[in-house]
């Protein structure tokens, strides 16, 4: 018993202050359940899955090595595999998916086909190419357990042709003219054939028969691939458009069981399954198939934006649409550009990129639009920047570890996480809330109650002696007008105390953060004591990063360009939505304002959840609330000190209550060490109750 007991504390590798005494075997095993071992196929990806663990690091789930093909899943193979090697099928061919195919591109296509083999039969000449699209006409409409095939001709396009013709000699010079410019000499049972580009028929089908077929298949290929999991049938239809139709039709074939056994055959096409629901895994590059879909967004939205002043092609509505959509890709690249210099680099310049690009793209939208509004004058934008903070802060503390809760627990039933290290991360998050709403606090204190106009039940105004209860509209507490109905001496000590305590709570909010950076990564970095699995690491040294070091810099410098540009388009035309009169502006800002750009991290701590790694679904939220805290607002009171703008630390009483509450729970939710769906589905209701206070309150008064 003895022996199990030591063996099993030595395979746990505890430190060396190690003590039999009781106590310190309580310590050690809290110290071992905090303990967590990774697993990481090279130092690259080692160094990245540390990072994700430090406190103040963008948590990030994608690799930023190129993953050796043949130890992947058979899943993620079949992915990857082309569609011109034949394979033993035994499963059924009559799927919804293949349905989906003859309905969605089926019929189009292989009516092209038939249309086309009628004007091909019309040109006589081009008569071969009529029966070849009259052939795939019929494969394209069900093309599923169905092969097309290349015919060889015997020594024609060596040295893919392995067969040997007698009469041929071994001995031939090095340096031949190409096999489409010499005419091959007849053999025994084989009709002489032309030149390819020698042919009238080629040009014929090269003006006529080929441009429409273009057009189809690339239609096809483009809707298939935005589709994503419908890539199989964009891959079809490009290998069509590349390799079938550009190939003499003598030399395609739909059935090689019919050909002579003097040609050979290279298998060209042959699909099974027009959909594969794996294909959200699907990376071009190291980049996920759904942010190459999303990027030519950002084009078209700046194009659009940018040209279409007038509206005469786009409402302002669906410029704002594009150009918040826009910023989901971008903030997917400067993530993966982030992991990937984290990556690659020590403590210092991985702490540093982090700091510096970790908000940007919040910050961004934040700054155009504090300085769209103080050019044109309008303080709704104000109250829509804070109104968007406040939606950041609820959206993280509660949305995203409650989405991750759910769909964690649905899977693996309970989940456990480090409390220690969540219990930091919590008491930050007291400290960040405290000090933001510190201010408001104030004004709640030493402010006045004021109102735009109040009348009693008989109609009169407030000025007149007629007597009832008094019905006031849109109040709300004002810290500058009751310094305005003080004496000069007491108004100006009001406003000197109200700018200092501004401006001390935000010097103190970052002080906290790198207190607590030092906290958890240098003095008390046992709590987050994370050990790689070295059999993994040293397997493969020569890791190929997908991004080097300046190239991630060139992308997250691009990238940040881009998302200025796209804030700037949402700040021009989401006046038209602020006018809405049934939507608050307070909804505006809290969900789409909010949440749009934090759709990568939350794919991230979903996909931490769906693998039984929980703690890092919770911090992925937790961290952003903390930087929103204490970086971003302080760096928004900082910026409006230099150039003033008009932001006033001053929130509603709908963001203080809101935003106390959600900290309240959370902490509480999180007081155990557990999780399951039940919890997850607590902190989204919550959150869902909160936005239908939020749509339901009026806007802020004077918007």
């Amino acid at each position: 018993m003895a022996s199990d007991f030591h063996r099993m504390i030595n395979s746990q590798k505890l430190p060396r202050y190690y003590s039999p005494s009781h106590h310190a075997c309580d310590d050690s095993w809290v110290e071992i359940q905090s303990k967590r071992t990774i697993r990481a196929e090279n130092e690259v990806e080692a160094n990245k899955l540390v990072n994700n663990y430090r406190f103040g690091f963008r948590k990030w789930k994608s690799h930023v090595t190129e993953r050796p093909f043949e130890v992947r899943s058979e899943v993620v193979k079949e992915l990857y595999s082309e569609l011109n090697v034949i394979k033993p099928h035994s499963g059924r061919l009559i799927t919804c998916g293949n349905l989906a195919y003859v309905f969605l591109f089926g019929w189009w296509v292989s009516l092209m086909y038939f249309l086309v083999g009628m004007l091909m039969f019309i040109t006589i000449s081009g008569i071969p190419y009529g029966m070849l699209c009259w052939k795939l006409s019929c494969y394209f409409l069900w093309p599923f357990g169905k092969s097309i095939h290349e015919v060889l001709r015997c020594c024609e396009q060596a040295p893919d042709c392995d067969c040997n013709v007698e009469g041929t000699e071994e001995n031939s010079p090095v340096l031949l003219p190409s096999p489409t410019e010499v005419v091959v000499p007849e053999w025994p049972g084989r009709p002489l054939r032309t030149p390819y580009w020698h042919r009238f028929s080629t040009y014929v089908w090269l003006l006529l028969g080929y441009p429409p077929l273009v057009v189809i298949h690339s239609l096809a290929c483009f809707l298939s691939w935005i589709l994503v999991f419908t890539i199989p049938v964009s891959k079809m239809n490009a290998r069509t458009l590349g390799v079938i139709l550009l190939l003499a039709p003598e030399d395609v074939s739909r059935n090689p069981k019919k050909i002579t056994e003097r040609y050979e055959t290279r298998a060209l096409l042959c699909c099974y399954h027009a959909v594969n629901w794996y294909y959200y895994k699907y990376t071009v590059d190291g980049i996920n198939v759904f942010a190459v879909n999303l990027l030519p967004l950002v084009i078209f939205a700046m194009i659009i934006g940018y040209i279409d002043r007038e509206n005469q092609y786009a409402s302002s509505e669906v410029k704002f649409a594009i150009a918040i959509g826009s910023i989901i890709p971008l903030s997917y690249y400067i993530g993966m550009g982030i992991a990937s210099i984290s990556a690659q680099s020590n403590f210092a310049v991985g702490a540093v990129v982090n700091a510096s690009f970790g908000s940007i793209t919040e910050l961004t939208f934040y700054i155009t639009a504090l300085l769209k509004g103080h050019h044109a004058n309008n303080k709704c934008l104000q109250e829509v920047v804070k109104a968007a903070l406040t939606g950041t802060l609820l959206g993280c503390i509660l949305f995203i570890p409650g989405i991750c809760m759910i769909i964690g627990g649905l899977r693996h039933s309970e989940q456990t996480f480090n409390s220690r290290s969540t219990g930091v991360s919590s008491a930050l998050l007291f400290i960040s809330v405290g000090g933001v709403f510190a201010p408001t606090l104030f004004s709640k204190a030493y402010g006045n109650l004021v109102c735009d106009a109040c009348t009693n039940s008989t109609g009169g105004n407030s000025t007149s002696n007629s007597s009832g209860p008094f019905v006031c509209h849109n109040c709300h507490y004002d810290l500058v007008v009751s310094c305005y109905i003080l004496l000069p001496p007491l108004f100006i000590a009001c406003v000197h105390v109200f700018r200092p305590l501004v401006y001390t709570v935000s010097a103190l909010l970052p002080v906290a953060y790198i207190i607590g950076l030092t906290f958890t990564l240098k003095t008390h970095s046992h709590i987050y004591d994370i050990h790689v699995g070295e059999e993994q690491v040293t397997s493969h040294h020569g890791a190929v990063v997908h991004w080097s070091r300046w190239r991630s810099l060139v992308i997250l410098i691009m990238a940040t360009v881009l998302t200025s540009a796209c804030a700037d388009l949402v700040t021009e035309n989401i006046q038209p939505i602020l006018n809405q009169p049934n939507i608050s502006q307070y909804f505006i800002g809290v969900t789409a304002l909010a949440m749009v750009p934090e759709i990568p991290e939350m794919v991230n701590g979903i996909q931490f959840a769906l693998q039984n790694n929980i703690s890092l679904s919770l911090e992925v939220g937790i961290c952003i609330a903390v930087q929103v805290c204490m970086l971003q607002i302080p760096i928004l009171v900082l910026f409006n000190a230099f150039y003033d703008v008009g932001f006033v630390l001053l929130f509603s009483d709908l963001h203080l209550w809101a935003s106390i509450f959600s900290v309240i729970l959370v902490n509480y939710i999180f007081m155990d060490g557990k999780s399951d769906y039940f919890q997850g589905t607590a902190l989204v209701v919550v959150y869902l109750i909160l936005l239908a206070m939020y749509y339901f309150a009026p806007s802020p008064a004077g918007c």
